[in-house]
């Protein structure tokens, strides 16, 4: 399921707390660095000096230092109420190109689903053992799940993880599970011979995965890969209440929709190739 016990590194979680709510110190200079990118944010693209120290929890002196930095590395700007991105940032978010073209394809489509069954829905692509989350639709509930457009969730433990998983080959896809696996809840899967058990009904299920509270208590999720062939490079979900959910309706409603949304990336893809 979509949903993130969001690691040290995510922006929503570290910005603005305290070195003590954050873990240890960030000795480093790339873990002061991305202490001070992370402090922006869509609500205040511009920040001051004062602001990002606050933000951090680094020293001024320190700030002030790594600023001068990474204004002349082009990681930061100067602008009239104190500093911004930079255009390093904007360049290498061009690289991610491929990540923009999915959510532009499938987001209303996604927003559309979400309308029609009144559930939550999650679009996502995979990213190592990770799912990444490129996009999420729907009403006061979806307030009340911890995930957010670029929040990171462990692969094995959401639908959206599962259904791209079971898409690669079973060789690639058992290396995710030579590692330790966290459990988020009491029903995560974390055992490499469930896991493969697991991707091996998915493939026979056209994709279909479903998660019951293994990523947060109480809600459940169902999935479904975008793909019109090859890999799935995305997936797309639907979240509620566990108590509430009609697996089996949302599994061919997720279906139906995935089909339609990877038919819609198949011109695309061409020119990723």
């Amino acid at each position: 399921m979509t949903v993130t016990v969001l690691p040290s590194a995510d922006r929503a979680t570290t910005a603005g707390r305290p070195p003590t709510e954050r873990g240890s110190n960030p000795v480093s200079m790339i873990e002061r660095m991305t202490l001070i990118l992370d402090a922006f944010d869509a609500s205040t693209p511009t920040l001051t000096l004062l602001e990002l120290v606050d933000r951090t929890g680094l020293p001024r002196s320190t700030v002030h230092r790594i600023l001068d930095q990474m204004i002349r590395l082009r990681w930061l700007a100067h602008s009239s109420g104190g500093y911004r991105l930079g255009m390093r940032t904007l360049e290498l978010g061009g690289l991610t190109a491929d990540h923009n073209e999915i959510r532009e394809a499938v987001s209303p489509l996604l927003h559309e689903l979400s309308q029609r069954t009144g559930m939550v829905g999650h679009l996502a692509v995979l990213d190592g053992r990770d799912v990444v989350y490129l996009d999420k639709a729907g009403g006061r509930f979806a307030a009340a799940l911890p995930t957010r457009l670029g929040g990171r969730m462990p692969a094995h433990a959401t639908a959206l993880g599962k259904a791209m998983l079971a898409t690669l080959e079973p060789d690639i896809a058992e290396a995710a599970f030579r590692v330790r696996l966290p459990r988020l809840t009491p029903r995560t899967v974390c055992e490499p011979e469930a896991l493969q058990r697991e991707l091996a009904h998915i493939r026979q299920r056209q994709g279909v995965s479903i998660d019951r509270e293994e990523a947060v208590p109480g809600i459940a999720c169902v999935a479904a890969p975008l793909r019109g062939r090859g890999t799935a490079p995305a997936a797309l979900s639907l979240s509620g209440r566990a108590d509430g959910m009609s697996f089996d309706r949302l599994a061919r409603v997720v279906l139906e929709v995935s089909h339609e949304a990877g038919r819609l990336l198949l011109p695309r893809r061409a020119r990723w190739r």
